[in-house]
């Protein structure tokens, strides 16, 4: 018994919560066959098929409860505030004999639900009282409450039409699943002490669509920022940055920081080198196995000419990098006018952008600024706006990625799923 309720306080967190077992007289050996062990393949993160919109789900053993959480940005454009969580659906062993599925979307309270495993690292809920999603005042007071949620404010606040028709096509869509979902397990990316900073995840800015959940990965001379939450122009899974750690960005002084045409000249100066390194590793490569699109990982491209004491790949332990002034172009566009004015270190990379329907994507030259080891930047030069992201500090268990294949094949299999 009591190696039992070592593995219940180390594997499950439950410590706490062995004395609530004892006080409605439930045995440990009855928690662990009825509930714990018949669901454990569905601790973890998820991220549910919502169509461009995916979402960010962490099932927890909370007490003498399993429940599913989904994470939400916080409210447009306060990229630094926590989270905000929703229960989705619970588990409880309330009736001693079976263990009994809830679900807690709307706002009646837990109703009877269900769960279903579709295969390995894929499972559905269903809600089986959907009556209670619905609310007195029909569709208008549903949209209203959701807008209040979702956004924290009234559709009358909101002048841009875009916007307005952006938001008004979310809620369409999301709404008709009536908390009906499929889920595809997801993985925190691996840490290795040469990574740039701490990879996660982290919430950023993206103009009209609002905030949007990204994560951020090391791969070589490569980072990454993955989308788990999406809109119709660029869904979730996609990959939204890629930048190269090869190729450093000098920052010029602050007068000519202010200056869009001298700052998209630097950039794109730096671009057309890492345009020729790439096409001249493709011609030596050639015959080599192909590797991923939009350049091979661990790319040796040599740093460009003027920033050879720019360390072009130094590590989390590094000694820091002295803190330089930072300032957006004139003419730049940013939905969070507090912005940091010091930076660590600039970077070339680029950024997905593509039409309605993620209709002509295509990847476009910034710059992608590390401003502290929580916040990061990236300036699209194509669209003159700029995308603030925070680090989500939320702690997230069951969530780490058995190895760096397995995460990497996690990664393809995201853009797979919307494409």
């Amino acid at each position: 018994m009591q190696k039992l309720l070592f593995f219940f306080s180390i594997e499950f967190g439950m410590k706490d919560d062995l004395r609530k077992m004892e006080i409605v007289g439930m045995s440990s050996r009855e928690l662990y066959v009825k509930l714990l062990y018949p669901y454990r393949h569905i601790l973890g993160l998820w991220q549910p098929d919502i169509g461009p919109y995916g979402g960010l789900l962490n099932v927890v053993v909370d007490g003498l409860f399993i429940i599913g959480w989904m994470y939400l940005p916080p409210h447009d454009p306060r990229v630094e505030d926590p989270m905000r969580r929703r229960p989705l659906f619970r588990i409880h062993m309330w009736e001693k004999n079976k263990a009994t599925i809830e679900c807690m979307y709307g706002h009646k309270g837990p109703h009877k639900g269900d769960i279903q495993t579709v295969k390995k690292d894929e499972f559905s809920t269903k809600c089986n009282q959907t009556d209670h999603h619905r609310m007195p005042g029909g569709r208008q007071e549903e949209f209203r409450t959701w807008l209040e949620e979702e956004w924290g404010r009234t559709l009358e606040d909101i002048f841009h039409e875009h916007m307005q028709e952006l938001i008004l096509m979310k809620f369409i869509y999301t709404s008709q699943y009536d908390n009906c979902l499929t889920y595809r397990r997801i993985y925190l990316p691996p840490c290795l002490p040469s990574d740039l900073m701490q990879p996660g995840l982290f919430k950023g800015t993206y103009g009209s669509h609002g905030l949007e959940i990204i994560m951020l990965s090391f791969h070589g001379s490569k980072a990454k920022a993955t989308k788990l939450t999406g809109d119709p122009n660029v869904p979730a899974g996609q990959l939204t940055l890629e930048i190269d750690l090869n190729h450093p960005v000098r920052l010029p002084d602050l007068e000519q920081q202010r200056n869009m045409e001298e700052l998209s000249r630097l950039v794109l100066g730096v671009h057309e080198e890492a345009q020729r390194g790439s096409q001249g590793q493709d011609a030596s490569s050639e015959g080599a196995e192909a590797g991923p699109a939009q350049g091979a990982e661990g790319s040796d491209v040599a740093p460009p000419a003027g920033a050879d004491d720019v360390e072009p790949r130094a590590g989390a332990c590094s000694a820091p990098p002295e803190l330089q002034p930072f300032v957006l172009p004139l003419g730049v566009m940013a939905r969070n006018e507090v912005y940091p004015r010091t930076c660590k270190m600039c970077f070339y990379g680029t950024g997905l952008i593509a039409g309605h329907g993620f209709t002509s994507p295509e990847r476009t030259p910034g710059l992608f600024v590390v401003f502290d080891d929580d916040r990061f930047g990236f300036i699209w030069l194509e669209l003159k706006s700029f995308s603030l992201y925070s680090r989500l500090t939320d702690q997230l268990s069951h969530a780490q990625a058995p190895s760096m294949e397995r995460f990497e094949a996690m990664l393809r299999n995201m853009q797979s799923w919307t494409s």
